[in-house]
């Protein structure tokens, strides 16, 4: 054990290895930008389907919520014991090895006929869908500090693409084909990514350190106390997440039960309202880049709050759904994305056990987010949802001017 501790205190001043630092260029970095697109869909398909999976395998409404917080579970132990390993091991053989194998774990999800084989295959899902935090990590690394920023928004700009059509996407090939037809699809993608992948990545990697797997996972807990930035923007990220999980999760019942009654195409319609969250992305890196992470934090998260306000009246009125959609999603990124260039720039040597361990605040907030929301909703219905909504947003602001006033940001 104290070797371990030795070793973790000595890890980031060990020598990098002598490869030469590829330089990445605009294709690769709009390929990656898909391939974050696509990986991250994995983990969002489900949300609009969850009122067929329970009538397909018998489950309760007020509990099919779970496989929403089993794919987090997956996600956050791969955040906490894959993610780092982009800084130990070459991260093209990292991605493709988890895009591989994201393609069977969705080919698990489609056959499955039990609730719990269900469960255990989306916790398989989520544990590989980090392949899109090792990409953030690789793209920051490769970027130069003045343009972190802008690449990291870019990179993110396609994570949320790939949030908002997957719910699209998922609703239109369920109503076609069902929701099983979903998950074959996607591993069908995934395979054909993979050799994509393959060939564009350069084979030569970023400069790595020297250092055992333990000693590695023990520097990544070891950053939540050296690292003040990260500890602030990870209870930033917890929040906002856990919000927009509440939406995103308890959205589809009210919108699929009467007097709505809407199909899996059109709920999966609204999540293309959220595209605003995309374009946020990349302009916020932009103004991270100029220094203007705090003004954007407040300003996004002061929008994150009203925007429960027309979401809450989504049983009346779909226009106010839609203009509360936008909202919200444009605040969640804009903050998302200058949390990631604040923790970035404390530590260039530590990306990916920075993004791992920063994500792992994102994973938890929205597991928590999607079993509150279903089970709120059940109990109380829509207007409860927005409350809780509203009341975590809120927190979220409240926190903020506390680190202000404090002088802790």
């Amino acid at each position: 054990m104290a070797s371990n501790i030795n070793a973790a205190s000595e890890l980031d001043s060990c020598e990098a290895r002598s490869e030469s630092t590829p330089e990445i260029s605009p294709a690769l970095t709009l390929l990656l930008s898909i391939t974050c697109a696509l990986a991250v869909a994995n983990v969002y398909f489900a949300q609009p389907l969850l009122d067929s999976m329970a009538q397909s395998l018998g489950v309760d409404p007020g509990m099919i919520g779970i496989v929403v917080t089993a794919t987090q579970v997956g996600y956050g132990v791969g955040l906490v014991f894959i993610v780092p390993l982009g800084d130990l091991i070459n991260r093209k053989a990292l991605i493709l090895t988890q895009v591989l194998l994201s393609a069977v774990a969705l080919i698990v999800v489609g056959s499955a006929q039990q609730w719990s084989a269900l469960l255990g295959a989306m916790i398989l899902v989520g544990l590989m869908a980090v392949v899109v935090q090792v990409v953030v990590a690789y793209v920051a690394a490769l970027a130069t500090p003045s343009r972190r920023g802008q690449a990291v928004g870019t990179v993110t700009s396609g994570i949320v693409l790939g949030i908002l059509l997957a719910r699209f996407t998922s609703g239109l090939i369920a109503d076609l084909a069902g929701w099983r037809a979903v998950y074959f699809v996607s591993a069908g993608l995934m395979l054909t990514l993979a050799v994509v992948l393959w060939r564009a990545i350069p084979s030569k990697g970023l400069p790595r350190i020297e250092s055992t797997y333990w000693a590695l996972l023990l520097s990544t807990f070891t950053l939540f106390v050296t690292e003040p930035a990260l500890r602030i923007r990870g209870v930033f990220a917890l929040l906002i997440f856990a919000a927009f999980s509440v939406l995103w999760t308890a959205m589809v019942l009210p919108l699929s039960a009467p007097p709505l009654s809407l199909s899996h195409t059109q709920i999966g319609l609204f999540g293309l309202a959220g595209i605003a969250g995309a374009l946020a992305a990349s302009r916020a890196g932009r103004w991270a880049d100029q220094g203007l992470e705090q003004r954007i934090t407040g300003i996004a998260l002061a929008l994150l709050a009203l925007s429960w306000v027309p979401i809450a009246f989504a049983e009346t009125s779909l226009l106010a759904l839609i203009v509360g959609v936008v909202v919200l999603d444009f605040a969640v990124q804009a903050v998302h994305v200058t949390n990631q260039s604040l923790i970035f720039a404390a530590r260039p040597d530590a990306q990916s056990r920075l993004v791992g361990a920063y994500m792992c605040f994102y994973s938890l907030g929205s597991a928590l987010g999607a079993v509150a929301a279903t089970q709120v909703y059940a109990r109380w219905g829509w207007v409860a949802v927005c409350l809780l909504g509203g009341s975590i947003s809120l927190v979220a602001l409240g926190f903020w001017v506390w680190t202000r006033v404090a002088g802790r940001s």
